[in-house]
């Protein structure tokens, strides 16, 4: 019981740190981000973090794992009838939930521009994860793995880049990016896209 306890007592103050951490990237910005600011916030010592995440920038590489739309993509892959629908809804969401997380967005830009350790981890778990999905749509569909990794790779891409723009620049090809009447011009193009590719 007092493992049980202890466990329950870590997950409790992990969340409450991850929470803290979006939040206050979320009121002062990232750059102003640091383990005292993240300590004072939850009213976590500063010795947990370390111990726990073992550095700021492993909390930050935590929070991304937690709410990364990949690496946490928990629905199955139905039948081929069923896939097209399946896709463009999948696709949807990942707008949604990227678009309504503006802490993620921040950090998804750091780590663009980091390789560290944590980093290298955190994509790793993301690329196998999104290879065990992409077999899994080949099985159903018949499509060769080459042809469903490649789509993948350019939706799920360009989803993420044109959202992490949005925030600096209106406009992209015409479109208005950072409102939703651009997203939705977006969503009915990948939904076409998606259309064509199984039905080829």
């Amino acid at each position: 019981m007092i493992n049980g306890k202890t466990e329950r007592d870590r997950e409790a103050t992990e969340r409450r740190l991850l929470e803290a951490v979006g939040d206050e990237i979320r009121e002062n910005g990232f750059e102003r981000l640091g383990i005292n600011a993240v300590a004072a916030r939850s009213g976590v010592s500063k010795i947990l973090i370390y111990r726990y995440f073992g550095s700021l920038e492993g909390l930050m590489a935590a929070y991304i794992r937690r709410h990364d739309f990949w690496i946490n993509f928990q629905d199955g892959i139905p039948a081929r009838e069923e896939l097209p629908a399946f896709l463009k809804k999948t696709f949807r969401d990942q707008i949604g939930q990227l678009r309504g997380n503006p802490t993620l967005k921040r950090l998804y830009r750091w780590e663009l521009s980091s390789d560290n350790e944590l980093i290298v981890k955190l994509r790793e778990q993301r690329e196998r994860i999104g290879m065990e999905r992409i077999r899994e749509v080949c099985l159903r569909s018949g499509r060769a793995e080459e042809e469903i990794a490649v789509l993948a790779a350019f939706l799920t891409a360009s989803v993420t880049y044109l959202v992490l723009l949005g925030e600096f620049c209106p406009v992209y090809n015409g479109i208005p990016i950072a409102e939703d009447a651009g997203w939705e011009r977006i969503g009915r193009g990948i939904d076409k896209l998606v259309d064509l590719f199984f039905h080829m």
